[in-house]
């Protein structure tokens, strides 16, 4: 089955792949896929299993960008070349962050055999207490985690860390001090951590907060 997740709230679709797909299960982002690879995702198989569980992250570019992947097409499209193997044996996941406006990505979200779902986002971020966990890590990494605990229900762990690099760039600007600089470091570790890996993201969030009153 083939599946095409979009929109902006992440950790609902983090949560529906981790249903679909498991616990275990192949990444591949589109940066780093050339146009010869599609039908390996496809129809490739392991030594391992003959049915495989793959997420597929970021196939279209943000605006302005370019990847791999689109300079390796040619004239084609993903979309139109993935049509191709709708058969798929294989339990496949396509994470794009926002819809794409092509023919192609429509016309294969619109075919029987690919379940397509936009994710919006949960009501606005409170900010105050995104900034009052921020402070709070400054100096009490454990009070930070307690404040965290009581707000990360009902927030979105990737907005919530856009919030804290704002904070933090403020800070450096009015400081530009050895530990501004260093959270700012993190943070954009953190960032990277949070879009690369299967770790839950607030996971990630409580461990650079703990670690910040350290610095």
């Amino acid at each position: 089955m083939i599946y095409v997740f979009y929109g902006p709230d992440r950790i609902k679709i983090s949560k529906e792949v981790k249903r679909i797909l498991g616990d275990s299960y192949e990444i591949f982002n589109g940066e780093n896929l050339s146009a010869d690879d599609i039908p390996n995702l496809f129809l490739g198989r392991t030594i391992f299993a003959d049915q495989r569980k793959i997420l597929i992250k970021d196939i279209t570019p943000a605006k302005g960008e370019s990847s791999l992947l689109s300079s390796t097409l040619g004239d084609r499209d993903f979309y139109e070349i993935a049509s191709e193997y709708l058969d798929t044996p294989h339990d496949i996941i396509i994470w794009e962050t926002t819809a794409s406006a092509k023919k192609a990505f429509k016309d294969f979200t619109k075919n029987p055999k690919v379940k397509a779902q936009k994710f919006d986002l949960s009501p606005q971020i409170d900010m105050r207490k995104v900034f009052g966990v921020f402070d709070a890590a400054w100096t009490d990494g454990k009070r930070a985690i307690k404040l965290l605990d009581e707000i990360k229900d009902q927030e979105d762990p990737y907005m919530f860390v856009g919030l804290l690099s704002t904070q933090a760039i403020k800070k450096y600007e009015a400081h530009q001090g050895r530990k501004e600089k260093r959270v700012l470091k993190e943070l954009s570790k953190l960032d990277i951590a949070m879009k690369s890996t299967n770790y839950d993201p607030w996971m990630l969030i409580s461990s650079f907060l703990l670690q910040v009153s350290l610095w």
